[in-house]
């Protein structure tokens, strides 16, 4: 998704995490990826020395990745967040062979 890098911007993806009440933390840390995701507890890690670009490139995938409640987020990051996943959806269509696949399961003989 083509996002100006922007504090306010950075804001704004910071405000639909709040809105669908996830925890959002920089730290300091040992992320191979950047971040890290606690979903039943709701709270994202981010490595805090990401510099801003990082940090709205990681927010971005993590909300991609993420099925939030749409009926908590206000109009604004509603539109903001059906953007990030409708992004996503195209990418999934154009890299069809990128997506994390299962083996086919082995046949009893």
């Amino acid at each position: 998704m083509n996002i100006k890098v922007t504090p306010n911007n950075l804001s704004r993806l910071e405000k639909i995490f709040d809105e669908a009440k996830y925890v959002l933390r920089f730290e300091k840390g040992t992320f191979t990826s950047g971040y890290c995701v606690l979903e039943h507890k709701k709270v994202v890690v981010i490595n805090k020395f990401l510099n801003l670009e990082g940090r709205i490139n990681t927010l971005l995938d993590i909300l991609s990745s993420l099925q939030l409640d749409a009926t908590l987020l206000s109009p604004e990051s509603l539109k903001l967040y059906q953007q990030v996943q409708h992004n996503k959806n195209i990418t999934d269509a154009e890299n069809p062979g990128t997506q994390d696949q299962l083996p086919p399961p082995e046949q009893e003989a």
